[in-house]
């Protein structure tokens, strides 16, 4: 594991928050060994100098600063004297914090809290270092705000969501702490903590910002990891089970339309394929079904999509994305719209196309795989009539298929007016992260239903397949056993999700240069 960009101390004991970017890996590390963080001795420095020098300019200067001595919005000409600067920031906190709907996952609040931190620690919000140290604690003692999923619009930030998170620093509004639902008064009591009474810019600091969405794009896009590996070795399984030709996957093809992510489709399944004895039997048939034929092209095109998003992620991820931004050495505080979250929702729409096409194709396949051709019997039953066989978990992929297309439309094509014509155009970022969640999990049922057809298939084949899938379908089979009459094919599913769930751990994914 490369830790060049989070400095760890003793045995993986603490990591260390610097200036330095994170990674995906070390990221990914990060939240799967659920390790405590630290700040950096040079990030103290540039927050507490950013604070002093923020202190600095309001006393000795009677200038109109955004969001620091004004209203918000479209109250940004009200200007706010020094003795209601703090109440003006709680009450900041407070009018924002009206998210509706579902609550957010607790992994994806952890998220938010590690990537707020990450942009305060870059020295140019004026935030008290304490007030830092406090998301610092709660993502270490994992004492998580509640937010609520609606009320973004991915631009001025996730002004809604942040504001639950920037409640329970002000000892107000609930958190999910020892696996309950708690008074956040209550916990910091117990905890022995006074509530953080904000400063001057404080609010606006810890409401602006885009971590909201891009917690969500980030807990996205590793699991998009798995599920694009996974559709690789479950299209390699359902190929062999089709009695599927190997020429599409030669290297050949690939060089003269050399797309990275196709090249390392059919490099990877080709792999897979090695010492397959079934494929390479004589085949009737001169050609496939464009969804065994097209593997490389299409799971290649979401590779490379991945890829896309990864940038975008990264970048956000290691931003400074609240306003105004002050910047000490050169004296100037400026007032712009990093909060904006186009990037994003770009990002997230892209995601989520890119991941409904894995789950579309895979669907195609199954159809194939149930419907009596290349010597495969119908719906993979024998008796089929008596047996209804896999008919219907072919309707349920249909079924999800068919709810990812309207979830992958782009939300970022939308916008609206808000804060009286102020916030005038707004990126709907917030949106698509609720819907990107949303499809990448209805993909995981998808190709949970392509295996158990895959599967079943096989059993109708006379020589193995390949060794390495050889070994995949044995396990699976462990947790799916062979159809031999009707079932409740629910359980079925959840069985064939779980394993998929189990079969690779995250940090394999990361290994070898996965992401290629």
């Amino acid at each position: 594991m490369d830790y060049s960009n989070l400095m760890s101390s003793s045995a993986h004991s603490m990591i260390i928050i610097s200036n330095k970017p994170f990674d995906l890996k070390s990221l990914n590390d990060l939240i799967l060994n659920q390790t405590s963080i630290k700040l950096a001795d040079d990030v103290i420095f540039k927050i507490e100098s950013c604070r002093s020098y923020l202190n600095y300019k309001l006393e000795s200067s009677q200038d109109v600063i955004y969001g620091i001595n004004t209203g918000f919005g479209a109250l940004h000409n009200v200007k706010i004297t020094a003795a209601n600067l703090i109440q003006l920031q709680e009450n900041l906190v407070r009018s924002h914090a009206c998210g509706t709907g579902a609550f957010v996952p607790q992994p994806v609040i952890k998220l938010m809290l590690l990537l707020k931190i990450k942009a305060l620690c870059y020295g140019h919000s004026g935030v008290q270092l304490k007030t830092v140290q406090r998301l610092v604690d709660f993502y270490n003692y994992d004492i998580l705000p509640i937010v609520y999923t609606q009320g973004s619009l991915g631009a001025s930030g996730d002004l809604a969501p942040l504001a639950h998170i920037a409640l329970a620093i002000i000892g107000e509004g609930e958190v999910w702490y020892n696996g309950r639902r708690q008074a956040t008064t209550k916990v910091l009591k117990e905890k022995g903590w006074s509530p953080i009474s904000l400063q001057s810019k404080e609010g606006l600091a810890l409401l602006n910002g885009t971590q909201f969405m891009s917690a969500y794009a980030l807990h996205c896009l590793l699991k998009c990891y798995k599920i694009s590996y996974l559709s690789d070795v479950i299209a390699a399984l359902s190929l062999e089970a089709f009695n599927g030709r190997l020429e599409p996957f030669d290297r050949l093809i690939h060089s003269v339309r050399p797309h990275k992510g196709q090249i390392i489709t059919a490099e990877r399944i080709s792999k897979f394929l090695e010492g397959s004895i079934l494929m390479r039997e004589k085949k009737e048939h001169v050609q496939d079904p464009y969804s065994f034929r097209c593997i490389p092209q299409v799971h290649g095109a979401s590779k490379d999509t991945l890829e896309f998003v990864r940038q975008t992620v990264l970048i956000e991820i290691n931003s400074v994305t609240d306003n105004p931004n002050i910047f000490v050495e050169e004296d100037v505080i400026i007032s712009g719209g990093n909060f904006h979250g186009q990037p994003l929702a770009f990002a997230l729409d892209y995601l989520k196309i890119s991941m409904a096409e894995l789950g579309s194709i895979s669907e195609r396949r199954t159809f194939q795989l149930i419907s009596g051709l290349r010597g495969l019997p119908s719906f993979l039953i024998d008796k089929p009539g008596l047996n209804s066989g896999l008919m219907i978990p072919q309707y349920t992929a249909a079924s999800i298929v068919s709810a990812n297309k309207q979830l992958a439309t782009p939300a970022s094509v939308d916008s609206i007016v808000s804060s009286n014509g102020q916030e005038d155009h707004v990126s709907m970022g917030a949106n698509a992260a609720i819907q990107a969640v949303q499809v990448v999990e209805n993909v995981e049922q998808i190709l949970a239903i392509e295996l158990i057809n895959a599967s079943q298939a096989l059993f109708y084949r006379s020589h193995k397949t390949a060794p390495f899938l050889e070994k995949f379908i044995t396990a699976f089979r462990e947790a799916v056993p062979k159809v031999t009459r009707d079932r409740i094919f629910h359980k079925d599913i959840q069985k064939s999700l779980e394993f998929l769930k189990s079969s690779i751990h995250e940090n394999e994914l990361f290994t070898e240069d996965y992401i290629d």
